[in-house]
């Protein structure tokens, strides 16, 4: 079986099938195997481990993922993409492609049906568009999951693991830590792809807290004033939630929250940490039981 890896493979069988690149689909195919090795050592995928991996293209990585893992299912949202992972992935027993948007499929029924509801781990190279959506996705099913190792934009990837202060930090750098602990495992340039993207791209780790380092009492409300406050970040914390829409505390009661816990009512959502967002809910929780 020609490994993918190699970039003279990849041109080989996209001649072969004569595809076409989708921009819709935000196709950009890994072609060099150091990058792929990289991935599957900064998942530790071992023979234990059954593996979603989302958005396998032509199946380059898949096959890495096939030679480590106990079982990988792939979950390609392109039709035309089908025949190719047929013909690449035929040397293997222990994958299933599934031709499905990964943001309507019943995962939490796919992980209890193919792996007794274990904790699975999560693969992607996924298209830049989409990022955020799906890891928040995979996050918000509340997923048994190990890990999930992503290339995404270098940019977005450093969002991930930034804390306040930084103009990179918001939404995703909070949910992110909230729900796992992120390590950017590699840096990778444009030439690693086919075709070749106009900026850099990093493979982060994000390992899932076993147990939940916080005491959050209504997360949804967490996840509420979070939103709120960073979509409008140039007002102070207190406009921010009071403008929101999704959010029913009056002005007196958000800065009577903040003075409580010390927190000046003049600040702005992008100076709190993760734990003060915690609080600040969990006081306004306390308000409107």
């Amino acid at each position: 079986m020609a490994q993918l890896g190699n970039p003279t493979n990849t041109i080989e069988i996209l001649n072969k099938y004569k595809f076409v690149f989708q921009k819709k689909f935000g196709q950009n195919f890994l072609i060099d195997s150091h990058v792929l090795d990289k991935i599957i050592s900064a998942a530790e995928i071992t023979k234990d481990d059954f593996v979603l991996e989302i958005g396998p293209g032509i199946g380059t990585l898949t096959q890495y993922l096939c030679e480590n893992a106990r079982e990988v299912v792939a979950v390609e949202i392109d039709k035309m993409l089908i025949p190719i992972l047929e013909d690449t992935l035929s040397a293997y027993d222990n994958v299933t492609v599934i031709n499905s948007d990964v943001l309507k499929l019943d995962l939490n029924a796919l992980v209890q049906e193919r792996n007794n509801g274990q904790p699975i781990k999560v693969v992607a190279n996924l298209p830049y568009y989409i990022t955020t959506p799906i890891i928040m996705d995979l996050f918000e099913r509340h997923l048994p999951l190990k890990n999930i190792t992503v290339m995404v934009q270098k940019e977005v990837a450093d969002r991930m693991q930034t804390g306040p202060g930084s103009k990179d930090y918001g939404a995703l750098s909070l949910a992110v830590q909230y729900y796992a602990k992120p390590n950017i495992a590699a840096n990778v340039p444009p030439n690693c792809f086919m075709p070749r993207p106009n900026v850099g791209s990093a493979v982060i780790n994000l390992t899932l807290h076993v147990e939940s380092p916080f005491e959050v009492h209504d997360e949804k409300l967490l996840f509420r004033l979070i939103r709120a406050s960073f979509n409008q970040r140039r007002k102070t914390l207190t406009n921010g939630l009071n403008n929101s829409s999704e959010l029913s505390f009056t002005k007196e009661e958000i800065a009577g929250a903040l003075s409580a816990l010390g927190i000046s009512e003049n600040i702005r959502g992008e100076a709190l940490t993760l734990e003060q967002f915690i609080a600040l809910s969990n006081q306004l929780r306390s308000i409107h039981k």
